[in-house]
Order: C-alpha cells, then sequence, then structure tokens
C-alpha cells in the first residue's frame, strides 16, 4: 500500500560529531514536506555523546 501525500521520513546526522572522530553517530529520524522543502533540511538538535546542541544535517 502507497503512503499518501508529500511527506517523507529523513534521517538527521550530526556533522560536527562525524569531524571530531568520537565513537558512535547522533541520529534523529524526522519528517519534512517534500513539496515545501526541497533542499536537505539542516537543524540544530541536541547531541548525547558531546553534550551540547550541534547542527544535524539530513543524509540520504
Amino acid at each position: 500500500m502507497a503512503k499518501k501525500g508529500n511527506r517523507v521520513q529523513v534521517i538527521l546526522e550530526c556533522t560536527e560529531h562525524k569531524q571530531s572522530g568520537l565513537q558512535g553517530t547522533s541520529r534523529y529520524i524526522t519528517t519534512k514536506n517534500r513539496k515545501n522543502t526541497t533542499e536537505r533540511l539542516e537543524l540544530k538538535k541536541y547531541n548525547p555523546i558531546m553534550k551540547k546542541y550541534t547542527v544535524h544535517k539530513e543524509i540520504k
């Protein structure tokens, strides 16, 4: 059964954590409207490993 509408699930991954070389990853799953937001999402979210708010960007 196909899902109706323009909302899709996206994964947000921490950019600072990736560059720091620490183990593990900080990822969040959210939804966005494909019609209104065509570019990739970029939100500030809490990273529990680094214990601070960091920029999370949409991946794949």
